[in-house]
């Protein structure tokens, strides 16, 4: 599979390439060129299909021109010893929680990969890489955890300062470690911007080999594609009727990964999600997202530090538009009609939801006259731990979920004692003394 930029469709580059450069020249990002049609082999897979076998296939039908099946195997298995898990509420309603996680957060998924995958193309090159990211938390402890032992990884994470959380002393890289925590004095605004204008620094980008954790790169955004065929592996000898998917918007990669996931042929028939500032709901009820109206040539380049993956939304559309007004289902929902679906699934069926799997499932009520036709179920995506956002759960319900033990300490915090930095120039002094 080659892959292109989502502003020049013209050139294209292989997989190592998109996820080692990870933001391309002209300002885009990067995408899939063209999807294999794996219909056939996902029909093979069912219940006992393991997750680690799943993402191991799907990896090797992407990227099969520069990988062996057998190195595409190895990566999956040591990216995850966690997997999904699917769970059935009632007749037509099913969880998807991809929380059972170390930090109790999707990011793990994406992120482990994301490491073994780049540990294994600088393993073959005799190369080293850096992490340049900015956190308030998951994303840090995530990465700090998948790096530990990694030969040819290191990652610089910028925290506001009192926001490091989630390493160990070991993970320090003056004391041998992979991973230089920066604290900021300012906000997590203040980090971001750090980021983007190190990125902008190009000769500074190729001297550290500088990449990113977060879903602006593809290889971040890939793995959360196996999380589709891995539900219907688990649901196609349950249910007769349509599926469709009930998720939150986030920064849309969930969606962009879900509709890659029907490129590949997955039998699926919609995706619901709450309306955003972006993504609404024209005159006829169809699909529609806002920002298509601006040409590409008139926007800024994608965002390295805190990325939108709308641009690559727009793309699917672009490239599938009749198909996708009818595919993409948004949902206007209210503050109360969010609050209600929360009481729902705790009342009916013992499920702690946070604010965002909660207006998943409220915009899926509102959809309830199209998916009640021919016997259709919905999966409602729960992408993090409830514990983690259990002040709207508090407030909602009047009673929260307990943190998992294994969440806590993996989110503890975490008391440098070394000076605060406040620009880039700092950082990079900081880089060119630790790295």
């Amino acid at each position: 599979m080659k892959f292109t930029s989502t502003r020049d469709p013209s050139k294209s580059v292989n997989f190592a390439k998109a996820v080692l450069d990870c933001m391309p020249p002209d300002g885009g990002l990067y995408i899939p060129e063209s999807f294999a049609d794996l219909r056939k082999w996902l029909l093979y897979t069912d219940e006992n299909t393991a997750f680690q076998s799943i993402a191991g296939s799907l990896t090797s039908a992407c990227i099969n021109d520069e990988f062996s099946p057998i190195i595409c195997e190895t990566i999956a298995t040591k990216a995850f010893p966690f997997e999904p898990k699917v769970r059935r509420l009632s007749d037509n309603l099913f969880t998807l929680e991809l929380y059972h996680t170390p930090t109790g957060s999707h990011k793990d998924f994406g992120i482990s990969y994301l490491v073994n995958l780049l540990e294994t193309i600088l393993t073959m090159r005799g190369e080293e890489a850096v992490f340049l990211d900015a956190t308030v938390g998951e994303l840090g402890a995530s990465l700090a955890r998948a790096i530990r032992g990694k030969k040819h990884l290191k990652a610089v994470l910028l925290y506001p300062r009192g926001f490091v959380r989630g390493l160990s002393e070991s993970d320090y890289v003056w004391n041998g470690g992979n991973v230089l925590p920066v604290e900021v004095e300012g906000s997590e605004h203040a980090c971001h911007e750090i980021v983007r204008d190190i990125f902008a620094r190009h000769s500074t980008v190729e001297k550290y080999h500088l990449t990113v954790a977060n879903t602006a790169n593809i290889g971040r955004l890939m793995p959360q594609m196996f999380f589709y065929p891995y539900a219907f592996s688990r649901l196609k000898n349950q249910v007769s009727g349509d599926i469709f998917y009930a998720m939150p918007c986030g920064n849309y990669s969930n969606l962009v990964a879900a509709l890659y996931s029907w490129r590949l042929s997955l039998p699926v028939n919609g995706f619901i999600c709450p309306t955003t500032d972006e993504i609404k709901v024209d005159f006829n009820g169809n699909c529609e997202i806002m920002d298509s109206i601006i040409s590409p040539e008139n926007r800024r380049s994608a965002d390295p530090a805190s990325p939108s993956n709308l641009e690559r939304l727009e793309e699917v559309f672009a490239t599938n538009s009749l198909m996708m007004k009818h595919f993409v289902y948004p949902s206007e929902v209210s503050h109360s009609q969010i609050d209600e679906a929360c009481r729902i699934l705790y009342r009916d069926y013992n499920v702690y939801a946070d604010k965002s799997t909660s207006r998943a499932y409220a915009a899926s009520l509102a959809r309830k006259e199209m998916i009640g036709e021919d016997d259709a179920s919905v999966v409602l995506v729960m992408r993090d731990h409830p514990a983690l956002k259990s002040e709207y759960i508090r407030h909602t319900l009047g009673n929260a979920p307990e943190m998992p033990e294994r969440i806590s300490e993996a989110l503890c915090h975490n008391e440098l004692n070394r000076p605060c930095v406040v620009s880039s120039e700092e950082v990079l002094l900081t880089m060119a003394d630790e790295l």
